[in-house]
């Protein structure tokens, strides 16, 4: 039928379920999350069995927004693989993309807000117990803070070198050398695995809890960008896979892109967070 002829560089989608589906998941998991958080408040009503429900539906809802990235993007790599992304459809992608890091950069600003709040105002009357706190100074007082100098440092050098392997692989892809891409690859990932390994040792050795008045925004910021190294280290070990798969061409490989950017923009935010954090914020005794 020549009215039905495709006459435009879009690519229209069929019917999909998982917009529903992530939807759901996302309603389930919030729900879950409120639930425990209501429910466990210390008292008679905070039982092992309803802590367990709450974290139960909470763990549904996370099943389900996993399952639905995990489907919705396996159909995104076969349309890829077809040749159904035309150049309109992956500049799209290409903005899509931009947009969600630009959203990842304000999230993080709000956590160095936060940082900066407590540490600049220290002292401000204005904020219930801030001041009976950290006594007026920043790091407070019974706060012992990690030597920058010592894994902090040595997690900033992984990440840059990261960095460097991942652009390593990304330019022996456009030269047609998947064997370079491949060994570029397999080092950038087992990189920011070293990276979220050392970081968790770090943890398991704060003198300082979640709770305390430095501990939350300290957690906070570093915490979810270590959450943001190890999404990057999958999509990275993905784009591996795929690379294996023969999905890649010189001139068609955004998903490799995007993983890129992503990777970079992870690197950038440790900086500040190297910078800001741990060498600025260190405990006078650690200068």
């Amino acid at each position: 039928m020549a009215g039905a002829a495709k006459n435009h560089d879009y690519h229209i989608l069929p019917p999909s379920p998982w917009p529903i589906m992530g939807s759901l998941g996302a309603f389930v998991m919030m729900f879950g999350a409120v639930a425990f958080m209501r429910w466990n408040r210390g008292d008679e009503l905070s039982l092992a069995g309803i802590n367990f429900a709450g974290w139960g539906i909470f763990a549904i809802g996370t099943a389900l927004i996993i399952a639905t990235m995990v489907m919705w993007w396996s159909d995104t790599t076969r349309e890829s693989v077809r040749g159904e992304h035309t150049p309109v459809v992956k500049l799209h992608l290409r903005y899509g993309m931009i947009l969600f890091i630009a959203s990842e950069v304000m999230f993080f600003v709000a956590w160095f807000w936060a940082y900066f709040d407590a540490a600049l105002f220290p002292g401000d009357p204005s904020t219930y117990g801030r001041l009976e706190t950290t006594g007026g100074v920043w790091p407070p007082e019974s706060i012992h803070t990690f030597d920058p100098w010592h894994l902090p440092l040595f997690n900033t050098m992984i990440l840059l070198l990261s960095g460097t392997t991942v652009t390593w692989a990304h330019h022996a892809l456009i030269e047609g050398d998947r064997q370079a891409a491949k060994w570029g690859l397999w080092l950038t990932v087992i990189l920011g695995a070293l990276f979220s390994s050392v970081q968790i040792y770090e943890y398991s050795h704060a003198t300082f809890a979640f709770g305390s008045f430095y501990g939350g925004p300290f957690y906070m910021a570093t915490g979810f960008h270590g959450f943001h190294v190890f999404v990057g280290t999958v999509f990275l070990a993905v784009c591996l896979a795929r690379v294996y798969a023969g999905h890649f061409t010189p001139k068609s490989h955004f998903g490799f892109e995007a993983a890129a950017w992503y990777w970079h923009f992870v690197d950038v935010v440790w900086l500040f967070l190297f910078l800001c954090v741990y060498v600025w914020g260190a405990s006078p005794e650690v200068h």
